[in-house]
C-alpha cells in the first residue's frame, strides 16, 4: 500500500491481514446455499459470453475472451466458481494475507494484491468485474472513484455484478473485534436506489436490481446490482 493511501485503505489491509485465516476457515464459500446468489452469476457470465463484449476486445468468434476480475476476492472462492463456468478471471484484493490464501486454495488462478480505487490495468481491457461485499468498506465519498475506475476499464457492453448488505436507508459501524482479532474496520450499507445513482452517474447503466431478506445469521438484506458499461451502438 502506497503511503498516500487512503486511511480507510489501510485500515482494511491491516483488518484483513489480522483476520485471513480465521474468515478462510470460517467463510470457506459463502455461495453455498445461496441458489439466488448462484443464480445472478449465472446471468453475469451469460452477460459476460455475449457477443457485442467479445466483440469489443477484437476477439468476436474466436474462442479467447477478455478476461473478468473478481474485485475484493478474499479468500477466492467466486472467481473459482466463474473459472469453473469457463471464464478467464483473476482476483484482486487490498489484503496480502488473502491473496496468499486465494493462491494457495486455487493455484490454477492468478490473484494479485490492488485496490478498487486505483486498478493497475489498462483501459476498457476487461470483460466483466464480480464485487461481492467489497465496497462495503468504501466510504460515500470514495464510491464515485471506484465506479469510475470500473468504468475506465471494462470493455464496451461488459457487465459488473454487485452484492452489498442493505436495508431502508443508508448506514454506517466500525467493528474493532472480529473473529477474535482487534481490528479497525469500517462497514457500509446501502439502498439499492444510492448504489444505482451512484453506478449511473459513473455512466454505467443498470440491468437488474435484486433485493434479499436475511437468511441465517444474517442481520441486514442483501441487494445485488448488474449494471452494463454502455456499448458503442448505446453510447
Amino acid at each position: 500500500m502506497r503511503a498516500d493511501s487512503p486511511e480507510f485503505l489501510t485500515a482494511t489491509q491491516a483488518s484483513y491481514d489480522a483476520i485471513a485465516e480465521a474468515y478462510a476457515a470460517g467463510l470457506p464459500d459463502s455461495l453455498d446455499g445461496r441458489p439466488l446468489e448462484r443464480a445472478l452469476l449465472m446471468a453475469f457470465v451469460d452477460l459476460v459470453r455475449a457477443p457485442e463484449v467479445a466483440g469489443a476486445a477484437g476477439v468476436a468468434g474466436a474462442a479467447v475472451r477478455p478476461p473478468v476480475a473478481d474485485i475484493g476476492s478474499g479468500p477466492g472462492y467466486v472467481a473459482a466458481r466463474l473459472h469453473g463456468l469457463g471464464l478467464p478471471v483473476f482476483g484482486i484484493d487490498v489484503s496480502p494475507r488473502m491473496v496468499a490464501l486465494a493462491r494457495r486454495a486455487h493455484p490454477e488462478l492468478r490473484f494479485h494484491v490492488g485496490s478498487m480505487t486505483a486498478l493497475d490495468l489498462p483501459g476498457e481491457t476487461l470483460g466483466g468485474i464480480v464485487a461481492l461485499y467489497s465496497i462495503i468498506h468504501v466510504p460515500d465519498d470514495h464510491l464515485p472513484a471506484v465506479f469510475a475506475e470500473f468504468h475506465r476499464v471494462l470493455l464496451p457492453g461488459a457487465p459488473v455484478l454487485l452484492g452489498f448488505q442493505s436495508g431502508d436507508e443508508d448506514g454506517h459501524q466500525r467493528l474493532t473485534e472480529r473473529f477474535g482479532s482487534p481490528i479497525s474496520l469500517d462497514y457500509y450499507w446501502r439502498t439499492p436506489e444510492s448504489v444505482a445513482t451512484a453506478l449511473t452517474e459513473a455512466g454505467l447503466r443498470l440491468h437488474a436490481r435484486v433485493f434479499r431478506e436475511p437468511e441465517g445469521e444474517e442481520k441486514r438484506p442483501r441487494a445485488f446490482l448488474l449494471a452494463r458499461k454502455p456499448g458503442a451502438a448505446e453510447a
